[in-house]
């Protein structure tokens, strides 16, 4: 049974210490990995400093060079990380070919090519001449969670790396199978040791360990908006930089004039993909009350079609769910709407898949209708294959309803009103809004949410700032 062990100072160490792994398609165990503690983060943490002052002096374009070459050996093994992240996470093996390694050379790419084209700003006035630097941070810590495990690891880590800082990461314990790849792909690519350390474990262990220690000075988090509070609270008193990117009860706000022909896959996709486990999920579908009935039976329609099935059968479009204990909490969540009136349209059930994945843990693509936007279904983050479809009868009711629940994260409009798309986009309480599309990424955009789906944002020029401290130094002429 294979062991996934902590990558720290350059080197694989294993534990006295282990979790079971579980493939989600099948229920069993197939592999071990390490529990960290706090004992191996601080081991972490001083191979991180020590690497420090070399990294953040080397020439940009030498720490580029080891990112490109780290994504050109990802690019030669993607076929290996896609299984691997499909038997690590459940989702279809299609999908992690497509969308999630594919994201991850083209993060690593990406800043690596960023690191190569910063510049810095001048303030000359009578007498003096002001001049902004950018330094990197030192040690930050990057927490990943289980939806998207190399895409995000990866979001992280490289903008971190090529803007001169050092590393210490934890991946979600429930997945950790690819990260644990790309360690040993890093070491390969001789990146130089204590650049990148790799503490497995628990959130409530290692995670907090990281968070509190006194020489981390920066954390990126991606997870939930209960730990992300906890974070908060706890980085808060050490005057540590923060950027949260945390939960979603994103709004599909689909108008009259919609060109549901075009809309139709691309907001079902928007509702499913990744078995509806992306914090950019639109779970909530508001429908302008004219075209309400003939979109719900279309919309039903086309999820009835979606085929549930075994992650590594290339035809599969719905996965199994990470964990034993996601999926009763999905099925529950389930339950909940439907005692609180919700009408199942379709799904609601466990999905049972034959041969190997008879254990797995899958829940049928489910549709749900008649349920007041105050509900817990329409107001809490389910994270499952789960939407719920609301009328709405204007404008201003429609982005009533979108802004009424304490997420900020995305929402997507669709519209051919040119007038409607800005002036709504302009109102949604969200940090990303697409109109006339879904999850459509520029990696130079500002990324990240408002209200309870974070603080900060990551991504272009966004993630230089906040990887790097900026220091003004005046000199009198």
């Amino acid at each position: 049974m294979e062991q996934f062990c902590h990558f720290i100072d350059g080197r694989f160490h294993p534990s006295t210490s282990w979790i079971d792994v579980t493939e989600p398609a099948t229920g069993a165990v197939y592999a071990h990995v390490a529990r960290g503690t706090a004992d191996d983060v601080n081991r972490a943490v001083q191979a991180a400093e020590a690497a420090f002052p070399l990294w953040a002096e080397l020439p940009a374009a030498e720490r580029a060079a080891y990112l490109y070459r780290i994504a050109d050996e990802l690019e030669k093994r993607l076929e290996e990380f896609a299984r691997a992240e499909s038997q690590d996470q459940g989702k279809p093996i299609a999908l992690a070919r497509s969308l999630d390694i594919p994201r991850s050379i083209a993060n690593l790419r990406f800043f690596a090519a960023a690191a190569l084209h910063v510049s810095t700003e001048a303030h000359p006035a009578p007498g003096m001449l002001n001049y902004t630097l950018r330094q990197p941070v030192g040690v930050v810590g990057c927490i990943s969670p289980w939806n998207l495990p190399l895409y995000l690891f990866t979001w992280k880590i490289a903008p971190a790396i090529a803007f001169g800082n050092t590393v210490v990461a934890k991946p979600s314990e429930l997945t950790p199978r690819t990260a644990t790849m790309f360690a040993a792909l890093c070491k390969e690519c001789a990146l130089p040791a204590g650049v990148l350390n790799v503490v497995h474990g628990y959130g409530s262990e290692v995670g907090a360990a990281i968070v509190e220690h006194p020489r981390i000075r920066a954390i990126s988090f991606t997870g939930s908006t209960t730990t992300g509070e906890y974070i908060a609270r706890t980085a808060g008193p050490h005057f540590k930089k923060l950027s949260l990117e945390l939960g979603g009860k994103n709004p599909t706000i689909i108008f009259a004039d919609a060109d549901l022909e075009t809309a139709l896959p691309t907001i079902v996709r928007a509702g499913f993909l990744n078995q509806g486990e992306i914090c950019l999920c639109g779970s909530r579908v508001l429908v302008e009350r004219s075209i309400y009935d003939t979109f719900v039976e279309r919309f039903c329609e086309k999820v009835r079609s979606l085929r549930v099935g075994d992650p590594l059968d290339e035809h599969t479009e719905i996965g199994a769910l990470v964990s034993e204990a996601h999926y009763h909490k999905v099925l529950n969540a389930i339950a909940n709407a439907e005692r609180d009136g919700g009408q199942i349209l379709v799904g609601g059930k466990p999905a049972y898949v034959d041969g190997r994945c008879k254990n797995g843990w899958f829940v049928e693509p489910t549709v749900i209708v008649g349920l007041k936007p105050s509900c817990a279904a329409n107001q809490e983050e389910i994270f499952g294959p789960v939407v719920t479809i609301l009328p709405f009868d204007d404008e201003e009711e429609a982005i009533r309803i979108a802004n009424s629940v304490r997420y900020g994260l995305a929402a997507s409009i669709w519209t051919q009103n040119l007038r409607r798309a800005h002036a709504v986009a302009a109102q949604i309480e969200c940090g990303v809004v697409w109109v006339n599309c879904w999850m459509l990424r520029d990696l130079r955009t500002p990324f990240g949410g408002i209200k309870a789906s974070g603080i900060g944002r990551e991504g272009g020029w966004e993630a230089y700032r906040f990887f790097t401290e900026a220091k003004n130094v005046c000199i009198k002429l």
